[in-house]
């Protein structure tokens, strides 16, 4: 016991240590590679727009993609839980590359639509889950070699950290699609994904923390069963989560109606940024929360203000009052999301962090793309007014999460840890 203790010192911070142990070049390698992930839901919208002169088309281009994220993105999680996130990710990267360069060829060809949803499809499938795997990957490295007094306020810091770079890129990486298709070519941004695919993704995979997942052993990795995956735990977490994309998608639609309506539809990216800026820096001060306010009060204390921007939204008729309300969600989002990625962490089975992970990641871009395509077709036909109700419900929903969440129960964490 006292061996334990010593190994941290007192006078030592728990993020410097978790930095010596993954390297200084780990997390802005992970933070690029999540980028084309960001990009590829609006790129996708912008190219085919472009080339094919239909913006209903476009709509369901992305939609597509979070399609093809929902089904194969937790197949991922689990084939890096099976085999090591490096060979999952440098395949996944490659296919991922070809998938967009694809879309890049066929969107300006004679071939039907229907090849072009293919090719959406195709992305979203086969989209590296670097975000989830990252939060996996430093999980299970803090789980086993951060044991101590400090283990769980860099456990927090880290989620914190994780999701506030998630909602940076979230915010930055349509930023980056819009810049480039503006400034060179609608197809730029789809070129610019596969170049950071190709180079970041790459060195995220083959980044020495990327063997944390393999085990060293001859005996085959443990594993929970795969029904342990389906606990109403693990699926609380994941509606909640859900529930962020559909705030994220419908929010931005939303707003793209409203500055349409004022006759500034530029507009949109920017003032949807106040919430996403707001957000991340929210989500970076969950570090400095104390151990005892516990993750489902924490859940149950900003699930409602982020309901109480999105009602202030809904009913406001000047946009001072809508950054405002954006403001008063983006300080909710990143807590919440915080807190969910923090209980996904807790609830994973044996084995299973990164498919976990993966679900969770999968259903932010599934919930934006969903709202996204639903809200935008609300918006055209019942006006403006019925689409700033959208993000309202998907508040609630997350509120409904926190709620479903109290039924858990406090359990046990259920971690992979390193057998030796």
């Amino acid at each position: 016991m006292p061996s334990n203790e010593t190994r941290i010192r007192p006078d030592e911070t728990a993020a410097p240590k978790l930095l010596k142990i993954v390297g200084p070049s780990y997390f802005p390698i992970a933070f690029v590679a999540r980028l084309p992930y960001a990009m590829v839901v609006i790129g996708v919208l912008t190219l085919v727009v472009a080339g094919r002169d239909s913006l209903s088309l476009g709509g369901i281009n992305s939609a597509m993609v979070g399609l093809g994220t929902a089904i194969f993105g937790s197949f991922i999680g689990a084939a890096a839980d099976r085999w090591g996130q490096r060979r999952v990710l440098l395949t996944i990267g490659l296919l991922n590359s070809i998938a967009l360069i694809f879309m890049a060829w066929v969107v300006f060809s004679p071939l039907p639509d229907s090849v072009v949803l293919i090719a959406a499809f195709a992305i979203g499938a086969t989209a590296p889950q670097v975000a989830p795997m990252s939060r996996s990957r430093l999980v299970e490295i803090i789980m086993s070699k951060l044991a101590g007094p400090r283990q769980q306020k860099t456990l927090n810091s880290t989620m914190a950290y994780e999701s506030a770079a998630d909602e940076f890129v979230f915010v930055f990486g349509p930023f980056i699609v819009g810049l480039l298709a503006t400034t060179l070519h609608p197809v730029a941004p789809i070129i610019g994904a596969v170049i950071m695919t190709l180079v970041f993704v790459t060195s995220f995979a083959i980044h020495p923390t990327g063997r944390a997942h393999v085990s060293t052993s001859t005996q085959p990795r443990a594993q929970a069963p795969a029904k342990e995956l389906f606990t109403f735990g693990v699926f609380v977490v994941v509606l909640g989560v859900f529930g962020i994309g559909l705030v994220f998608g419908s929010t931005l639609t939303a707003l793209t109606s409203l500055t349409n309506d004022l006759g500034r539809p530029e507009e949109a990216g920017i003032v949807y940024g106040v919430m996403g800026i707001g957000s991340a820096i929210l989500a970076i001060t969950v570090a400095l929360f104390s151990p005892r306010y516990a993750l489902w009060a924490r859940l149950l204390s900003f699930a409602p203000l982020m309901l109480i921007g999105s009602v202030i939204m809904a009913s406001s008729t000047s946009m001072v009052t809508v950054v405002i309300a954006l403001l008063l969600m983006g300080c909710a989002v990143g807590p919440t999301l915080v807190t969910l990625f923090s209980l996904a962490a807790e609830r994973s089975p044996l084995g299973r962090s990164a498919t976990v992970m993966s679900m969770a990641g999968s259903a932010i871009i599934v919930g934006q793309s969903v709202a996204s395509a639903v809200n935008g077709i609300l918006a055209e036909e019942a006006g403006t007014s019925a689409a700033m109700a959208v993000p309202m419900a998907a508040s609630a929903l997350v509120l409904v999460a926190g709620l479903l969440n109290l039924l858990c129960g406090r359990k046990a964490r259920k971690r992979d840890l390193v057998h030796s």
